[in-house]
């Protein structure tokens, strides 16, 4: 099995189409086709159902391409690696975080990251812990920020606890304050409609569970939105929500920021990468840098 196999192999599955798999990988269609009939004979096995205009996998082509599009992206990895200069003066890291990561945690930290290393460029994806622990397996991320517990414990992944933060509630400034005014407990939001986040957001599920514990079900004043579109629904007065501080502290212009009584909410945010594979040199470092915040 060849490398160079696997990625026409990808390359036809992500486009179920040979002639533009082979404009992808930039080869002459009839070499692709060749290396792939060759790697079905290798591994005895048809990868794809070919029919005129509708190219399909196998069974034994789906069990093949998570594995393809792991090693490709691990050979991708590596061959960064390799070529970072000294002093990490080149290179790249992936980040993977959730929304209220990057709008509350990331900034100050990947300013003073790019101070130090002007040359690193940072790639970064914003997404729900399960979907960055799936693009952590698959190669597509190098270090993610995560809220523990993961929705579906992975074995392959290393975790370290990064922070533990706490959740408070905001509302606009003009509509009356929530609980006694100086905090909220989870009862009180009973009679508040809430700005909820969509499905697979973290703060969504604590908020929702953490209400039905006390035997309510949250109403909902509007739902589905991402963090900043969250905040701006609250600041016009739909409704209150349940945000961590950082994200509060930093974006709170417009709003009344309320803690919630104790013992409150908190969630614990977690540095993921994974076991298999040591992440890069730069990725290394950010890593550092996060822990040493």
């Amino acid at each position: 099995m060849q490398f160079q196999q696997l990625q026409y192999f990808v390359a036809v599955a992500e486009t179920r189409h040979f002639t533009r798999a082979a404009d992808l990988v930039h080869v002459a269609q009839p070499s692709l086709s060749q290396q792939i009939k060759s790697l079905e004979r290798e591994l005895g096995a048809d990868l794809f159902l070919r029919a005129r205009g509708n190219i399909t996998l196998t069974d034994a082509g789906e069990a093949l391409l998570p594995l393809a599009r792991r090693i490709l992206a691990d050979a991708d990895t590596a061959r960064h690696e390799v070529q970072e200069l000294a002093q990490l003066r080149s290179g790249r890291v992936r980040l993977g975080a959730t929304p209220s990561l990057c709008t509350g945690l990331l900034p100050d930290v990947l300013r003073a990251f790019h101070d130090r290393y002007p040359g690193i460029r940072l790639l970064i994806e914003e997404g729900g812990s399960h979907d960055l622990v799936r693009e952590l397996a698959r190669g597509a991320l190098d270090l993610a920020l995560v809220v523990l517990p993961l929705p579906t414990p992975s074995p392959a992944l290393t975790t370290v606890e990064l922070l533990r933060e706490d959740l408070v509630v905001v509302s606009s400034p003009d509509a009356p304050a929530p609980g006694t005014g100086r905090t909220v407990r989870i009862p009180d939001l009973e009679s508040e409609r809430l700005v909820m986040f969509r499905h697979g957001y973290d703060l969504r599920e604590l908020t929702v569970a953490a209400c039905r514990a006390e035997g309510f079900e949250p109403d909902f004043a509007v739902e589905g939105g991402e963090m900043d579109a969250v905040l701006g629904f609250v600041r016009a007065g739909l409704g209150v929500a349940v945000v961590p501080r950082m994200v509060a502290t930093r974006s709170g212009r417009g709003l009344r920021v309320t803690p919630l009584a104790r013992p409150g909410l908190h969630r614990v945010i977690a540095m993921a990468h994974r076991s298999d594979v040591a992440p890069p040199r730069a990725a290394c470092e950010l890593q550092r840098m996060l822990l040493e915040r």
